[in-house]
């Protein structure tokens, strides 16, 4: 299959419209999924996503469906949905696959290609490649048509449920992203997010705002030197891990900076520099993506990671503890356990086996 059979976008929220928009704008042909296809009534009816911000223009789609059958003649399948959709997601895709095609993942968190491509084989799916990055927009749905993109990040990293999937398609996909970098394997892929360890800690910080619906400023006014302490521990925590499996983290200034340029001396700055965040603000409950989302599907296989590894993830282990607590769920059995990553019966050097990527094909260092 080539490009001109298409290209399918899973999910029409923020990220979904604005890579969307993204692909469009660069003449590609994009089919839009919704599983609702009320909420884009506007955008089906005109075949068209309205951008503004750092995407701006009237970007023409080839189609706009609630039926996945539409994403069978479709050579690229990019998901834009939230990572703990992705065993629904998963089944609905595929009766409708085909060898040959490919999926890519936006926001991964960790191991997502790993989680995604066992939960296909799992629900009779043929042999597709899997591969992930991050989410590469700041972006949220505007009216019925649009997407506002408040800012398109100038890095990331790349990687798959195989290396071999990594090395089939990483040409097109940097060519279409030019800001993304191979990564190492998937857990250096997936613990360079700095949503995953940022969200929960400065969220506790702030439980009693949180909890009083109060209008916060996520990462302006609810960032402080104590609540970095305890962002910079639990990437220390995450940096050990990442060693374990042969991964290498950036720092997180580094990180930022990166993403959206925001050059600073210290996390503290550099957090409240990063233009898309000073207009984000807290979520008003608990039950919201920024929490549910990075525990269920990074910290959560995280802490079970470490332990393969024979690490003590104290800081982690404390927020899945809390956040289960608060929540009335036991994220441990809800999130993306080592099972649902097909390794549940892998030790340590066994998952590094699995990780390895073969001398033929090399890999590039974050």
């Amino acid at each position: 299959m080539s490009v001109l059979d298409g290209i399918g976008v899973v999910g029409a929220g923020g990220e979904g419209r604005a890579v969307a928009a993204y692909l469009a704008s660069r003449g590609l042909p994009v089919h839009l999924y919704t599983r609702d296809p009320a909420a884009v009534a506007e955008i089906a009816l005109h075949r068209e996503i309205v951008a503004t911000g750092a995407l701006a223009g009237r970007f023409a789609l080839r189609s706009v469906t609630g039926d996945p059958a539409g994403l069978a003649g479709c050579a690229v399948v990019l998901v834009a949905t939230v990572t703990t959709a992705y065993p629904e997601v998963a089944a609905r895709l595929a009766p409708h696959l085909s060898p040959g095609q490919l999926v890519v993942l936006f926001s991964g968190k960790l191991c997502g290609s790993v989680e995604f491509a066992h939960a296909l084989a799992t629900a009779g799916a043929p042999a597709v490649d899997v591969v992930e990055t991050d989410a590469l927009f700041a972006a949220r749905p505007a009216g019925g048509a649009g997407v506002a993109v408040l800012g398109m990040k100038g890095w990331n990293l790349i990687s798959g449920s195989t290396p071999e999937a990594v090395a089939r398609h990483a040409g097109t996909l940097r060519e279409w992203f030019p800001m993304l970098e191979l990564a190492r394997n998937p857990v250096e892929r997936g613990l360079h997010d700095f949503g995953a360890v940022a969200h929960v800690p400065i969220a506790l910080a702030n439980l009693g705002a949180i909890d009083r619906a109060e209008n916060l400023l996520f990462y302006v006014e609810g960032v402080s030197p104590r609540t970095v302490a305890l962002l910079e521990r639990t990437e220390a925590e995450f940096a050990e891990v990442a060693r374990a499996y042969d991964a290498t983290l950036l720092p997180m200034t580094e990180v930022l900076d990166r993403y959206y340029g925001c050059a600073a001396t210290s996390l503290l700055d550099a957090i409240r520099t990063v233009r898309p965040y000073r207009t984000i603000t807290a979520p008003t409950s608990l039950d919201h993506r920024f929490l549910t989302e990075d525990i269920r599907s990074t910290l959560v296989p995280l802490q079970a990671l470490a332990r393969r590894a024979g690490i003590a993830t104290p800081m982690v282990d404390a927020a899945i503890t809390i956040m289960s607590v608060l929540g009335g769920e036991d994220f441990r059995r809800t999130g993306r356990t080592l099972r649902r990553l097909d390794w549940d019966g892998l030790t340590h050097d066994a998952i590094l086996r699995r990780l390895a990527v073969p001398a033929r094909l090399g890999h590039s260092a974050a």
